[in-house]
């Protein structure tokens, strides 16, 4: 089974698609004129702008539920796992490929907020959504929709499952078949309680469990403050090949950096869409400025901790492309959450671990609570068609099994599947926001006309000659707009004629 995995993988993750992620980002960063600079004093202030309606959640829920499913096990194995393979240079191009990645998760998130729908009374929206309106490809949105109902609903599931029964069997020495089981008890509680529940979860769970790791990593940092400098300038030199020990596997750093930085911060996957599309705001780009700023936080401040913390410790294994060890710093211990723990514990010994553990499972499981919400975004795209409300709850059961399938596999099949998920997603979007790019950067423009006319923007695609935005077409007018801030709902059979 590794072996078939691993081969697909090596299609699927071929240098092309490495390529694709950067320049792609660096394409969109060129073209906006680097608005994840520009705006970030904008991006801040619209996570807590808005509130929540009947239909809708506010920008801040919006990104918890994102950040739910870009922060998570990725932040602490994913960043163990490309050191190991890619050197401490893939710390690097995980962080070039966040800063570039920054502005294409403005463009799928915005493209998710102008071609979203309202169903069961819900806000939906996703890849699946604005392929089949703005580009007019229902067999392009329909792959996209069911390659994301297998990946978030059964691959991705598991590599997060894995991670959490592993921290914990090493840390509370509890049987991986009990993890599993807790698992999809708690799971069932949350995802059968509806968006809702879920949004007030992940806004409730994710500041804290994110901070709080930031903070115990701050703080060894600081306790190793004189050791910072030479691991930076270790990362630059290993990034570009001039490390004498590191410099054989430069394509590797770059490679698994990429890998795990796209499997990470998920920019240009498609996954943030679908949360993004869930916000109730007046613009299109007030959420793609908010999931921009999502990507930072994921990548440059949550990963850069894990990635900091290994370096300075010098718990952390490197080996080369032919398995030999180019550094040993952590003998017996395999890739992933073990060295994140065995590092905090050798600098907090009886709390390092345990919490590590702790924190990989917040993180864990609000990725798979976030899988959860994409894959069943998807499954409401097809019902549109097919109505068949009993793959919902099939969509459940699926990935409860999934889970407890994973807490008990071996990890490098777990990762390897989940690589397979991550991979086709990034493929099918990437393709779709380069084809859509010209509504995002738009929508864009029209943002920033409105601000400096000293104006709170507010969308009307029907200005901008945008079609098919069939749910803000004379949906947003400035008369409505206070009875949406007010925490109301409305129908487009309410709405006054903008005059």
């Amino acid at each position: 089974m590794n072996e078939i995995v691993n081969a697909i993988n090596g299609v699927i993750w071929s240098p092309a698609l490495i390529y694709l992620c950067l320049g792609v980002g660096l394409y969109f960063s060129l073209r906006s004129r680097f608005l994840q600079l520009r705006h970030i004093k904008e991006m801040i202030r619209l996570m807590f702008d808005g509130k929540s309606t009947d239909a809708g959640v506010s920008s801040f829920q919006a990104l918890a539920m994102t950040l739910a499913g870009r922060v998570g096990t990725g932040n602490i194995a994913g960043v163990a796992t490309a050191i190991t393979f890619g050197g401490p240079g893939a710390l690097f191009w995980m962080w070039m490929v966040a800063f570039l990645g920054a502005s294409s998760a403005f463009v799928e998130s915005t493209l998710g907020q102008v071609y979203k729908e309202k169903i069961n009374g819900e806000y939906r929206g996703g890849p699946a959504f604005y392929i089949e309106k703005g580009l007019g490809m229902s067999w392009f949105a329909w792959t996209f929709a069911i390659a994301t109902i297998f990946a978030c609903g059964v691959l991705l599931p598991g590599v997060q499952a894995n991670s959490i029964g592993a921290s914990l069997q090493t840390a509370f020495d509890i049987d991986p078949n009990v993890t599993a089981a807790a698992l999809a008890l708690l799971l069932g509680f949350i995802i059968f309680g509806g968006v809702k529940r879920i949004a007030s979860f992940a806004s409730t769970v994710v500041p804290f469990m994110a901070l709080g790791y930031i903070i115990v990593a701050c703080v060894i940092i600081a306790l190793n403050i004189h050791a910072l400098p030479g691991v930076i300038l270790l990362i630059w030199k290993s990034a570009f090949g001039m490390d004498a020990g590191f410099g054989a596997i430069l394509g590797l750093a770059i490679m698994w950096g990429v890998k795990r930085g796209v499997y990470s911060n998920e920019a240009g996957q498609g996954t943030g869409p679908h949360a993004s599309s869930a916000a109730a705001v007046s613009h299109p780009a007030k959420q793609g400025l908010v999931q921009a700023f999502s990507v930072y936080i994921d990548t440059l401040f949550v990963c850069s901790a894990t990635g900091f913390m290994l370096l300075i410790t010098g718990l952390y294994n490197v080996q080369g492309p032919d398995g030999a060890a180019l550094y040993t710093g952590i003998a017996g211990v395999a890739a992933g959450p073990g060295y994140v723990q065995t590092a905090m514990e050798s600098m907090m010994p009886g709390f390092g671990s345990m919490f590590v553990a702790i924190a990989l499972f917040f993180f864990a499981f609000t990725t798979i609570v976030a899988y959860y919400y994409i894959a069943e975004t998807n499954i409401a795209f097809v019902n549109r068609k097919i109505n068949r409300p009993w793959l919902t709850f099939l969509l459940k059961l699926g990935l409860m099994a999934a889970i407890v399938y994973g807490t008990v596999k071996t990890a490098d099949l777990a990762w390897g599947m989940g690589d397979i998920g991550v991979g086709l997603m990034a493929w099918l979007n990437i393709i779709a926001i380069l084809l859509l790019q010209k509504t995002a950067f738009t929508c864009l423009k029209d943002y920033e006309a409105q601000q400096a006319q000293g104006l709170d923007p507010v969308f009307h695609p029907e200005k901008l000659g945008i079609k098919n935005a069939d749910y803000w077409a004379g949906h947003r007018s400035e008369d409505n707009l206070e009875q949406e801030k007010s925490g109301h709902s409305f129908e487009p059979d309410q709405d006054r004629k903008i005059s």
